[in-house]
């Protein structure tokens, strides 16, 4: 199995059971647990596809996405009373889809020619909008909207992963060593409660 292809298979099953875990604290049933999963795991990486002119898109070319993803929901709502510290559960799991999905989606650009600033928004793309849609259709803020150091984790390993590019050879450690990346910057941005500034207007 390809490097990028098995994480790809393991950004969805991250993403996959961070959409369940929303879905089930939202107490959805087990079609709406699954959709949410489902548009969580390959959310971005669909409008990515479109975007770029990959048609059809990945999961609708290879039925390895569909049954990861189900058996992922399946998993999530089996094992839902061990997964009983959501937040942190939920958080660990979707840190590791966005580290996962950030470094496909710059490597995407990177084979499809564009510029280097195109391929690292193809990667923060790829990373966060399947939460984005998650979030909207749970209705909540999405989380890259928030004050939380989310995108930018997502940025700076797109960058250090198009650097490492141009001075290494071994792309397989180049794929791990960046995805690592965006999880240590996400995970010390919370441990340190670092974030962005947040901006308010009284305009009515």
């Amino acid at each position: 199995m390809a490097p990028l292809y098995f994480l790809d298979l393991l950004g969805t099953v991250a993403f996959a059971i961070s959409g369940a875990l929303v879905a089930m604290n939202k107490r959805l049933d087990p079609f709406g647990v699954f959709i949410i999963a489902f548009v969580t795991a390959v959310g971005g990486g669909t409008i990515r596809d479109m975007l770029t002119g990959r048609l059809p898109v990945g999961w609708m070319n290879d039925i390895n996405y569909m049954y990861t993803i189900l058996v992922s929901t399946l998993i999530a709502i089996i094992f839902r009373k061990k997964l009983r510290f959501w937040s942190k559960t939920f958080f660990l799991f979707d840190t590791i889809g966005i580290g996962v999905f950030t470094i496909i989606g710059t490597e995407i650009g990177v084979q499809a020619g564009f510029h280097p600033i195109i391929s690292i928004a193809l990667g923060t793309m790829t990373a966060c909008f399947g939460g984005v849609t998650r979030d909207i259709l749970c209705n909540d803020i999405p989380i890259i909207f928030r004050k939380e150091i989310y995108a930018i984790a997502c940025i700076i390993g797109a960058i250090t992963f198009l650097i490492l590019q141009e001075l290494f050879e071994n792309t397989n450690y180049m794929y791990i060593g960046t995805t690592l990346i965006v999880i240590i910057v996400r995970l010390l941005a919370v441990k340190f409660k670092l974030s962005l500034p947040t901006f308010y207007s009284d305009y009515r």
